[in-house]
């Protein structure tokens, strides 16, 4: 495998990233807006799995795990993968827990 220079958005989107992890809110601030679009398409992607009929919105996905990610203490990403894979995992636990809560309509009373 040929190794391959990072283009320079990629090179600085993964500074944002580590600068974010560790914990720089301006970096979090501004990392939104450069995965954005990253981020909606594995969202999309995400959500063609499920049956038709379910609510839950791509934008949202991104943003409700956007801010769990950038929650997180210490999120520990080491780069650019690790980041878009943590946003993966925090897409699936929001989708699994939006179908329980849709599917368990009765236990949310208790």
């Amino acid at each position: 495998m040929l190794w391959r220079a990072m283009p320079t958005d990629d090179l600085e989107v993964t500074q944002m990233i580590q600068a974010a992890a560790a914990g720089d809110g301006e970096a979090a601030a501004a990392l939104l807006p450069r995965v954005y679009r990253e981020l909606r398409s594995l969202a999309a992607a995400r959500l063609r799995r499920l049956p038709t009929g379910q609510t839950l919105q791509a934008t949202a996905l991104v943003h409700e795990a956007y801010l769990a990610l950038i929650g997180r203490q210490d999120p520990g990403w080491s780069g650019r993968g690790h980041f878009f894979g943590a946003a993966a995992q925090a897409m699936r636990e929001i989708i699994v827990d939006h179908l329980q809560r849709r599917r368990l309509p009765n236990l949310q009373r208790f």
